[in-house]
């Protein structure tokens, strides 16, 4: 046997050693250990554990409620008061990056539970800081400690999910994602209401942070006592030790891998796009039909941006599952392809057509909530099932990088123009144009995904007994 093979035996022997003794393998035993689901239990329980967790964090996409009242109760600009939203998206990627492992190792009780801590402490800080008027109370609260509670709920459910959906990945994981698009339907006017009710000042806010947190508590903890795990996941109470089937790559390997950086870049450049219409979309369409014989009202932009929320969630569950069909790669050439194509279609015609400009933008929007809800399937069949939630954290830093992006772009470009002394449709063509680069450079990506090389796998327990035997006689 030459070095080269002898250095390549021992590797795999050592990676199956990690299999087998891995956190993703084995959760650890204890009060907080998902219980394995009871004979005929029914898989579709599952979804509504994950739902219940997205729902309520999913509140963050109707963080533009409170800036109003923030603003003119603090006396706060705009960009001070957007940024507990921009740092807990941050954190969200952040904290499903770092936490990934975490959450393989401890399940998906464990980790709804943390979820539940975090983003229900984060508006019970940020309500103190509204009560006595300290903003950085605030910003710490919704943007620090609630942005951990984002990044670790949104992942939790994903694993689990997947190993109860083998057959139909896609749709099971748009289901649970689609909540966190659908979060801030229910969110907006719910907080509006409160702030109506309570009154826009400061205690008024601190009220309305006060229910929130206490409401999105009770609601979380309704999937921590629902959710359930398969009886072949192992470590679970009452659950045999299978090895996994198929080939596995750990989180460690997989992004040393060329997969996981391509997919890094596709969903990059496919929520940037999506980002750059849903951070802007009320005065974006305000200001594309300013100068025309019917201008857009501030109602009907409202009307516009809840439009774009339904389209966001629809897409989740919609092209997900439509991904189960076609395959995944298939359904990123559509969401990349097709939504350059909509871009150019704005930027060319949006201004002398309503109608084309709100289907245009609702269909980027529901590619921008599809490429979410996809991307944990085009994970698992990547990597498999073996820490796909530790690798999906670790892929959700394209969308930290892709939220201060998008809104960058728009902004900065459209700021620059009107400096200029351009007005309307023009503020945006540039950004539009970069847009269609951006969502090219994913389609590119995406088509140089391929499987991954079978030295990334771990091999399976019985290879690696074969392989370990053999090594003595070999060398």
């Amino acid at each position: 046997m030459t070095v080269r093979r002898m250095l390549d035996t021992a590797h795999r022997i050592r990676s199956t050693r990690r299999l087998l003794n891995s956190p993703a393998i084995a959760y650890r035993p204890g009060f907080m250990s998902p219980p394995v689901a009871p004979p005929g239990w029914s898989r579709w329980l599952v979804p509504p554990a994950a739902l219940s967790v997205h729902l309520s964090i999913g509140q963050a996409y109707a963080w533009s409620v409170f800036k109003p009242p923030l603003e003119s109760a603090l006396g706060l600009s705009g960009t001070q008061s957007a940024l507990p939203f921009q740092l807990g998206i941050v954190m969200l990627g952040l904290s499903a990056a770092f936490g990934g492992t975490l959450v393989e190792r401890n399940g998906p009780r464990w980790a709804m539970t943390v979820a539940l801590v975090c983003f229900s402490s984060g508006f019970l800080l940020s309500a103190l800081g509204a009560a006595v008027e300290q903003y950085w109370l605030i910003v710490l609260g919704y943007g620090f400690v609630g942005g951990i509670g984002l990044g670790i709920g949104y992942i939790s459910p994903v694993s689990t999910l997947i190993k109860w959906f083998p057959d139909r990945p896609g749709m099971a994981t748009g289901i649970a994602i689609m909540g966190f698009g659908g979060g801030a339907l229910i969110a907006s006017p719910w907080s509006a209401q409160m702030l109506e009710s309570f009154g826009g000042d400061s205690s008024g806010i601190a009220l309305a942070f006060l229910v929130h947190g206490l409401s999105y508590a009770v609601f979380m903890l309704l999937g921590v006592l629902l959710v359930r795990v398969p009886s072949g996941v192992p470590g679970a109470r009452g659950a045999a030790r299978p090895a996994p089937t198929g080939p596995q790559v750990s989180a460690n390997q997989a992004i040393r891998t060329p997969q996981f950086w391509c997919l890094w870049v596709v969903l990059c450049m496919n929520v940037t796009a999506g980002i750059g219409i849903l951070e802007k979309a009320a005065p974006m369409i305000t200001d594309f039909f300013a100068d025309s014989s019917t201008p857009v009202s501030v109602t009907a932009a409202a009307g516009f941006v809840a439009l774009l929320s339904a389209a966001n969630m629809a897409g989740r569950i919609g092209w997900s599952s439509t991904s189960d069909l076609i395959g995944r790669k298939n359904i990123y050439r559509v969401y990349l392809g097709v939504g350059a194509l909509m871009y150019a279609l704005i930027a060319l015609f949006g201004d002398s057509s309503k109608p084309l400009f709100v289907l245009c933008a609702l269909v980027i929007l529901s590619f921008y909530g599809g490429g979410f809800a996809t991307i944990p399937a085009y994970l698992k069949d990547l990597f498999g099932t073996h820490q796909v939630g530790a690798i999906h954290g670790r892929l959700l830093t394209a969308w930290s990088t892709a939220g201060v992006l998008g809104p960058l772009i728009v902004n900065w470009i459209a700021d620059r123009q009107e400096e200029a002394g351009r007005h309307g449709a023009s503020l945006y063509g540039l950004s539009f144009v970069i847009m269609i680069g951006l969502l090219v450079v994913g389609f590119v990506a995406n088509e140089l995904v391929r499987p991954v090389h079978p030295r990334h796998h771990v091999p399976a327990p019985k290879e690696a007994a074969h392989v370990q035997r053999q090594q003595p006689e070999s060398a």
